[in-house]
């Protein structure tokens, strides 16, 4: 059976998409960013919770408040990526839940009344929301650069509170020269999928 999506876009979206390391200056706009969300927000989560928080990092001063808190390897890569995106959990999320869940809003209470539970929920679903984020990068024909290599409780202190948990920092734009690294080994599907 073959896929409704056409090869040109399975190849955009993922066999030809990789991690970028460089990038051009080409500047990535707001309205971009915009339609980005506009799509990405469609894609399921659990009880329609959408826990994802971006924190678009614009100006010089943020990035070099940002960049002290990545990893040594990474520092370059936010140095000059045209943006910057810090992805993170919102663990008061439920509190949108009548709204985004209004055939059940007591679900606000009855599963997130407990900060533990929210936070838990709060990652997996934001990390869902994440791996939709990057596909949209990709789906407006620019490059993601996520990475995890960073110090999360120096982020959080710098750009956000105790209700937001950061995930990763996202390098958004056009690939730059030699942006790409050879791609790497993929697990075959019979050392993924087994049927019981």
């Amino acid at each position: 059976m073959s896929l409704v999506l056409d090869t040109a876009a399975q190849d955009l979206l993922f066999r030809e998409a990789r991690t970028a390391n460089t990038f051009t200056d080409e500047p990535v706009s707001d309205e971009q960013v915009q339609a980005i969300y506009d799509l990405v927000k469609y894609g399921p989560t659990a009880f329609n919770q959408t826990p994802l928080r971006v924190v678009l990092v614009r100006s010089a001063e943020a990035r070099q408040r940002l960049v002290q808190h990545m990893s040594e390897g990474n520092q370059p890569k936010t140095a000059t990526a045209p943006l910057v995106a810090i992805l993170a959990a919102d663990n008061e999320f439920h509190e949108e839940l009548p709204e985004l869940f209004p055939h059940f809003p007591q679900a606000k209470d009855a599963f997130f009344g407990e900060r533990p539970v929210r936070e838990q929920s709060a990652m997996l679903n934001a990390a869902l929301q994440a791996a939709y984020f990057i596909v949209g990068i990709r789906a407006a024909g620019l490059a993601a650069g996520p990475m995890t290599g960073l110090d999360y409780a120096g982020v959080q202190k710098e750009f956000l509170d105790d209700d937001h948990t950061p995930l990763m920092v996202v390098n958004i734009g056009k690939p730059g020269e030699n942006a790409w690294f050879p791609r790497s080994p993929r697990l075959a599907y019979d050392e993924v999928v087994t049927t019981v």
